[in-house]
């Protein structure tokens, strides 16, 4: 069950990822990156990495998507347009939602407290141990990814600020 959940998040990540390339207006491709963290969330999730998928939803596919839109907005990308709504929402979404929900409560049933999870990757482990890797190996790579998001946010501003002549 688990290797047929990981199939089926990869590929919800490969399809948002491909979404993500061609699509045309800029939001669109922003919701599809949104996707792409949520299927990885649930990928960390599967190998037994609870702690960086919580990460993986509140950081990447919150904070950072928030900052994403707003400065798709403040940009002022293109004008908004009226639609009737996506048909992709019925065909797709809604059989997903249901299909996904009673896999998860199927999953959900089965789990049992012994079973142990598998143990892969180097950020595997409670919270402070990821804490004390991120903050003493991985510092460097923290400070200066904080530095580019702020690099980034600060360039938008003066993109979109109007010029007064």
């Amino acid at each position: 069950m688990h290797q047929f959940l990981f199939i089926v998040f990869a590929v919800f990540c490969a399809g948002g990822a491909i979404n993500l390339l061609v699509q045309r207006k800029t939001i669109n491709s922003a919701l599809s990156l949104i996707v792409v963290m949520g299927s990885l969330a649930m990928i960390y999730l599967l190998l037994g990495a609870e702690f960086v998928a919580v990460v993986q939803v509140i950081i990447y596919a919150g904070a950072i998507m928030v900052l994403y839109i707003f400065v798709i907005m403040l940009l002022n990308a293109g004008d908004e347009e009226a639609s009737k709504g996506s048909n992709v929402a019925k065909y797709f979404g809604i059989p997903g939602l249901f299909i996904g929900g009673i896999i998860g409560i199927g999953v959900l049933l089965k789990h049992r407290p012994n079973d142990t999870p598998l143990k892969l990757g180097a950020l595997y482990g409670p919270a402070d141990q990821v804490g004390m890797l991120l903050f003493t190996k991985y510092l460097l790579a923290f400070e200066v990814t904080s530095v580019l998001v702020l690099i980034a946010i600060m360039g938008a501003v003066v993109l979109a600020r109007r010029s007064d002549s």
